[in-house]
């Protein structure tokens, strides 16, 4: 006798959900979660706000040509601030809460790091957009942007050359955290292999959203008085800005001590007079102003979707190394999720396995097979008044990352082990 109204409020339900009525939908299940991990304020807002808008572009245009699986994604943007910790309760809170299917998220080596423990404990995925010291594989991440051999030490052997200025000694500037100094460890380390001695190579680090670099570009300026210099900056987020502003404060030229930036693009060239600037350098991936068509798509695109959305200086709209690494990583995901007919984690990362894109910088890029890394170009690019790079030296092809730096002691023995599920 009880069963009868139970049934009744049971069939009841389901015709409210069928008519959409009900307070409980299944519309989770209509939609493919995807996590946007990026710090939209605090120090780092500068340069990761715009790879929250790429991927929101890709995402849009996926969705656009019927999403994925025959599924909408749907975006879940969160902000960590710029504090390390908080990257990790966020990560934890997109995988067991959001229940995302992948993230795209990180700049700087300490968020991923701080992420990273949790992505291999809840076995996630994450999509991490940004140059970076390499001395990591890990099963859960899957690495767009360069490896040293991809960026850094092709830079410092630009400068050691005849055409990039013939530096004898090298002034290594960056933000105290394990990027710079991991990477300065094997750049120092390179450095003495090529017969720079010690007492030519200078190394000083400033913190996060340090903005006094008086004392610091005085110290360059008198370094410089003993041979050929050249400064190599790994300075990070909106620090940038003070740091080239006190360059032109105190006249130093490219022409006198040249600086070669990893982490400084057209974003964060965006706030600054860039007239006192030109002739300094950047070496990345991709440069906005690379000539081919599917950039001129790409660049056109991202103005008018700027535009259309009313982001923050639209008008003068700009493109750069990692939110192109973004809109790769984002199609190479959504491509292996196709292959693989599910976005189950493991499926997913041995689809990822050998993908394609023909990417804006005007290559074809490979996801390689073993080590989660992108097969990338290296480009080293000269600011011009604009706020634009001119490609001053280019790879002929996409070079393969190589993760661990043999320039460390013991690195040469690291196997090039794969980190794809067994």
């Amino acid at each position: 006798m009880k069963r009868r109204p139970f049934l009744k409020s049971t069939i009841a339900a389901s015709a409210l959900m069928l008519s959409g009525l009900f307070p409980f939908t299944v519309q989770a299940a209509e939609t493919i979660k995807v996590g946007i991990l990026h710090s939209l304020s605090g120090t780092m807002a500068i340069s990761e706000t715009s790879l929250k808008d790429m991927a929101l572009m890709a995402i849009d245009e996926i969705n656009a040509k019927g999403g994925v699986l025959g599924k909408q994604l749907e975006p879940v943007v969160v902000d960590p601030a710029s504090n390390w910790p908080l990257f990790a309760e966020r990560g934890r809170q997109l995988l067991t809460q959001d229940k995302v299917a992948v993230t795209f998220g990180c700049w700087t080596s300490v968020s991923r790091k701080s992420v990273l423990p949790v992505y291999e404990e809840l076995n996630g995925l994450l999509f991490y957009p940004v140059q970076y010291e390499g001395e990591e594989l890990s099963p859960n991440v899957f690495y767009t942007g360069a490896a040293p051999n991809q960026q850094a030490i092709p830079a410092v052997e630009y400068l050691m050359s005849e055409d990039g200025g013939a530096a004898k000694r090298y002034f290594l500037l960056g933000t105290d955290y394990v990027y710079p100094r991991t990477t300065n460890k094997i750049l120092r380390a390179f450095l003495m292999t090529k017969g720079v001695a010690e007492k030519d190579i200078e190394e000083v680090y400033t913190p996060f959203g340090h903005s006094d670099y008086q004392t610091i570009v005085a110290s360059i300026k008198k370094f410089s008085a003993g041979g050929k210099t050249a400064v190599i900056s790994t300075v990070n987020g909106d620090s940038n800005v003070p740091f080239y502003k006190e360059l032109a404060n105190q006249g130093l030229e490219a022409t006198d001590v040249p600086v070669v930036a990893f982490s400084v693009g057209e974003e964060e060239l965006r706030g600054i007079d860039t007239k006192p600037l030109v002739g300094h350098l950047a070496a990345w991936n991709y440069f906005q102003s690379v000539e081919n068509p599917v950039n001129s798509e790409f660049v056109a695109k991202w103005k008018a979707y700027a535009k259309a959305k009313g982001l923050p200086g639209a008008a003068k709209a700009v493109t750069n190394d990692p939110m192109e690494a973004t809109y790769v990583g984002i199609n190479m995901w959504a491509q292996a999720v196709e292959k693989a007919g599910t976005t189950k984690v493991d499926k997913v990362r041995d689809a990822l396995a050998g993908q394609t894109f023909a990417a804006p910088s005007g290559y074809t890029l490979t996801m390689d097979k073993t080590n989660h890394h992108l097969h990338k170009p290296v480009m080293i690019g000269e600011i011009q008044e604009d706020g634009q790079f001119s490609v001053v030296w280019e790879t002929s092809s996409p070079i393969r990352a190589q993760p661990w730096s043999p320039y460390i002691e013991g690195n040469d023995k690291k196997p090039d082990y794969a980190v794809t599920s067994n």
